[in-house]
């Protein structure tokens, strides 16, 4: 009887102070689950909030998964895109900026998670001014830091060809201190694939020629390493020190494709052979300070430094059958020897409903490029960035509302030619969140950031691509600012969660691509043009179909776009999207995802990515995962573009044989109780810059 009494009043207590929880989740981490004698109660699989939504992993989740990537792989989170056999995540066809407790991290830092510290994954599709023009944000909070040490590694290699992807990571626990170690080595070698590629020129004159090249094979080289190191001392909720460095191989990154010429003149069939790639290696250090004080005050210091010291290079080459001179022989070769600093501080101030941050950091870039296809001349570039924000985060009742103002200072000089551009830019951002209930809540945000201009974009020497085609950077660019306003609608049913919505974007002044004849060269350079324009419809649902069973996630969206430049105006309309379903029962995990790739228009280009599928079946026994699977069991792999310059008119696509069985194993083991390793709040971006050679 008591025992009953007991129960009633906890469910009457849990039903009262549920909706304060949910309305206070920005200022608490979790919300447990509580054991009540008989009853159980569980936090929501996923708590909407103004600025993100938070996932916390399921039991079974956690179970199925032996490393980060496992893990996110289970969540299905609505829009997501995660390949963890191809090491990618991507959201709406683009980049999802990873991080860790705050800290900018990478897929392998994602990876050498341990599930079972993993407590909540924060996603954010309309980051704030901190997050500096991340299209999104994908954030894993670890728990607190305790005594231990773990060991996690993954091997997974294909049957057919000679690809694979491995991995580990060791973490060592000794009172407030950590070590950590890790390895990875992704082996892509000789693995086939052709082109088709058909491309007409106008010429100034008015007269034209068209080329076919019919494929004759080719390859594709991809290896790479990483080997990193790091040692971090953490002070729960006071302070928190750490370092960081790694080293990254590029062994060989290349590209090779056989062709035969028709043209259209009756001029005799051509042989061709176009290459292109880069090897490398870049080291990397960084060093991070987080320091919390009274009245919830924490300040955040960050410095990144980064090393490249590589070659660039792209091959063309033609002849006619049988005969040993060649009608075209190019080739460009392009050392690199490049530098990269960065330091970034934060101040964050927390109240009851409210939030203030405000932050500074300075990245710059030093770059030094010797060309020895032009007599070993050597170019050196410096770019320099500051960025200025301050945001301020208020909740009143049902409504949040989020503020803030960036600027940005950019300025960038060739040594050699004393020709460079320098400007200031403002970022403004808002966001009203309206909350009708814990299942429906409606987002308008407003976004805004900068573009600055590449290395390859500004370099002025002259490449050759192919026997008239040639590239020249433009260093009178400027740098480009997009616009992007965001109507979302999320909801919350018991079997089905997700979003809908519609998005505006326009970039006035875009950085891209024009062509245009000098004699009888064709010139592609560069331009502030005179803007992209596009509105896109998107649906992103999440459905289990058997409750602990079987569970379906996706993304589809319809965008139309219109681009305009120097003599040309161009309209592009698609489908895109991703499918994930995953069925898990006594051990087992069959997983299925499709992706078709998002066509984007960029200057007079349509582009789009790799249309995949996979299929692998994984069995969990203990510390252990064994799984197998095929990449491209049906359909054809795709990765290309298409150009719609009036004097280039092309389409290529890039064909890869990846009709490829693999089989995976991974393990995990644990002693003592385990550490959190330390993570940031910030991350300051010091990646250094790469020269482009050419290439068709």
């Amino acid at each position: 009887m008591n025992a009953k009494i007991f129960t009633q009043i906890a469910l009457m207590v849990v039903a009262f102070v549920a909706p304060a929880i949910v309305n206070a989740q920005e200022m608490v981490d979790t919300i447990a689950a509580q054991e009540l004698n008989e009853v159980v109660v569980k936090a929501p699989k996923v708590i909407r909030k103004a600025d993100m939504d938070v996932y916390y992993p399921s039991r079974s989740a956690v179970e199925n998964s032996r490393n980060g990537m496992q893990l996110l792989t289970n969540l299905m989170i609505p829009s997501l895109s995660v390949t963890d056999a191809l090491g990618s995540i991507q959201a709406a066809g683009q980049s999802v900026q990873l991080r860790i407790n705050g800290r900018v991290a990478t897929v392998d830092q994602v990876k050498a998670l341990l599930p079972e510290t993993v407590k909540r994954v924060e996603w954010m599709d309309n980051p704030g001014l901190r997050y500096n023009g991340a299209n999104y944000v994908l954030n894993f909070i670890v728990t607190n830091p305790t005594l231990g040490g773990s060991l996690q590694t993954e091997g997974r290699q294909a049957l057919n060809m000679a690809w694979g992807d491995y991995f580990a990571d060791a973490k060592f626990n000794n009172g407030r201190s950590q070590m950590e170690v890790g390895a990875q080595f992704k082996l892509t070698n000789k693995v086939k694939s052709y082109r088709d590629y058909k491309e007409t020129f106008t010429y100034a004159d008015g007269t034209s020629l068209t080329r076919t090249e019919t494929p004759l094979g080719g390859n594709i080289d991809n290896t790479y390493g990483k080997l990193w190191g790091a040692y971090s001392y953490i002070k729960p909720d006071t302070t928190v020190f750490y370092v960081q460095a790694s080293i990254a191989p590029t062994f060989s990154n290349a590209w090779v494709a056989n062709g035969q010429l028709s043209l259209s003149d009756g001029s005799s069939d051509i042989l061709l052979t176009d290459s292109n790639g880069d090897k490398g290696i870049t080291p990397r250090v960084s060093a991070y300070l987080e320091q919390h004080f009274a009245n919830r005050q924490t300040l955040v210091v960050d410095f990144n430094a980064s090393f490249y010291n590589g070659k660039t290079y792209s091959d063309y080459m033609e002849q006619l059958p049988g005969a040993t001179d060649y009608l075209t022989d190019i080739h460009t070769m392009i050392k690199d020897r490049n530098q990269a600093y960065a330091i970034e501080a934060d101040y964050i101030k927390n109240w009851r409903n409210s939030r203030f941050t405000a932050g500074a950091s300075y990245t710059a870039n030093r770059n030094r490029s010797q060309y020895e296809n032009l007599g070993v001349e050597i170019f050196h570039q410096r770019q320099d960035k500051a960025y200025f924000f301050a945001e301020y985060f208020q909740r009143i009742n049902n409504i949040s509302l989020t503020a803030g103002l960036g600027a940005q200072y950019t300025d960038f000089m060739f040594k050699e030619t004393n020709q460079g551009n320098h400007s200031w830019n403002l970022r403004p951002q808002a966001t009203i969140a309206y909350t009708l209930n814990r299942n429906h809540r409606f987002r308008l945000s407003f976004q805004s950031w900068q573009s600055t201009p590449s290395l390859a974009e500004t370099n002025v020497a002259p490449q050759q691509i192919d026997g008239f085609q040639w590239r020249i950077g433009n260093p009178d660019l400027k740098t480009s600012t997009s616009y992007m306003l965001t109507l979302r609608y999320n909801f919350s049913q018991p079997r089905v969660e997700g979003s809908f919505g519609v998005r505006a974007f326009t970039s006035l002044d875009a950085i891209t691509p024009y062509l245009y004849w000098n004699d009888n060269r064709l010139i592609t350079s560069y331009e502030n043009s005179k803007g992209l324009q596009n509105l896109t419809f998107f649906l992103s649902p999440q459905v289990e179909i058997i409750p602990t069973w079987m569970m379906a996630s996706g993304h589809i969206q319809y965008r139309m776009e219109r681009m305009r430049g120097t003599g040309y105006k161009l309209y592009n309309h698609n489908w895109s999207g991703n499918v994930s379903v995953m069925l898990t029962h006594w051990g087992f995990e069959l997983v299925g995802q499709y992706v078709r790739a998002q066509h984007d228009l960029w200057g007079e280009k349509i582009s789009w990515g790799e249309n995949l599928s996979i299929i692998q079946l994984a069995y969990n026994w203990k510390n252990w995962q064994l799984g197998g699977g095929v990449i491209m069991p049906f359909g054809k792999y795709d990765q290309g573009s298409k150009m719609l310059s009036k004097w280039n008119t092309n389409e290529k696509h890039q064909r890869i044989d990846m009709k490829m069985p693999y089989i995976s194993v991974s393990y995990n083991i644990q002693w003592g109780r385990q550490k959190r390793s330390a993570n940031k709040i910030i991350n300051a971006d010091a990646n250094t810059d790469k020269s482009t050679a050419g290439g068709r």
